[in-house]
């Protein structure tokens, strides 16, 4: 096989479509909107890419059916807006094939026509976030374009998040910047211990006013119900002093 290997699926015709990477990160955050954008709008497979910088490995699926772990691209019509939604189980394992593997991915979105992309993840604030005070930052390719996310309740910080954005997400503005394609990136805050879903409903809220569509949130709300017991037990162990969290030093921003 070669380094990287995009089989096409299908070739709807979309107008205006936007690109939208949610990769698996810290809090699972852009994975998880991206997996509730498919859901909730039924995308359409479109890509799969494989690639060699992929864990040597397949997925099972119910029947018992293996197939080879890949990234997908998915067409989303939401309210007559055309997305192009790219998700998957993993990111590239070294430094070159974050590079190789983000350049086909912007490959893939140049070829559909995608004129905006966003990349979505989760910043870590090395501590569970109480009162569901979820704030959403953002970076862009051209700050001229600030105003609009603000507006969106995007906020922006200076160094922050501290280190920069690494992987895929850092790369589709790094990378798409110098194609000329205007990229953002938004970041809900997370403990970066857990599966997050308010985060992911946070930036979702985000999406959903810049995009002007209409996302149903109850699905996320039902699984972020179903963190709170996990929750509920990690306070419980910082209360008692049994166990401990990773420092926030630990914690670095991939996404």
């Amino acid at each position: 096989m070669d380094d990287i290997d995009i089989e096409t699926v299908a070739d709807p015709d979309l107008e205006d479509p936007v690109f939208i990477e949610g990769l698996p990160g810290v809090g699972h955050v852009g994975k998880l909107v991206a997996e509730h954008l498919l859901e909730e709008f039924d995308g359409d497979l479109v890509r799969r890419v494989y690639t060699t910088e992929f864990p040597p490995q397949v997925t099972v699926d119910d029947e018992g059916a293996a197939e080879l772990t890949h990234a997908q691209f998915h067409h989303v019509d939401a309210d007559g807006r055309d997305l192009l939604v790219l998700t998957g189980d993993h990111q590239a394992a070294s430094n070159q094939g974050h590079y190789t593997l983000t350049t086909a991915f912007l490959d893939v979105a140049e070829e559909f026509g995608c004129e905006r992309a966003f990349a979505l993840g989760g910043v870590p604030t090395g501590e569970l976030i109480e009162d569901d005070e979820y704030d959403v930052l953002g970076a862009l390719t051209d700050a001229a374009d600030r105003d609009e996310y603000e507006d969106a309740g995007v906020e922006f910080r200076a160094d922050e998040p501290a280190g920069g954005i690494v992987g895929v997400s850092g790369l589709v503005l790094g990378l798409g910047s110098r194609r000329g394609l205007p990229a953002a990136c938004l970041m809900g805050e997370t403990s970066g211990y857990l599966v997050d879903p308010k985060s992911a409903q946070a930036v979702l809220e985000v999406l959903q006013s810049l995009l002007d569509i209409e996302v149903d949130f109850s699905e996320l709300e039902e699984r972020a119900e179903e963190m709170e017991e996990v929750v509920g037990k990690i306070q419980e162990m910082q209360g008692s002093g049994g166990g401990g969290m990773p420092s926030e030093d630990e914690l670095r921003y991939i996404g």
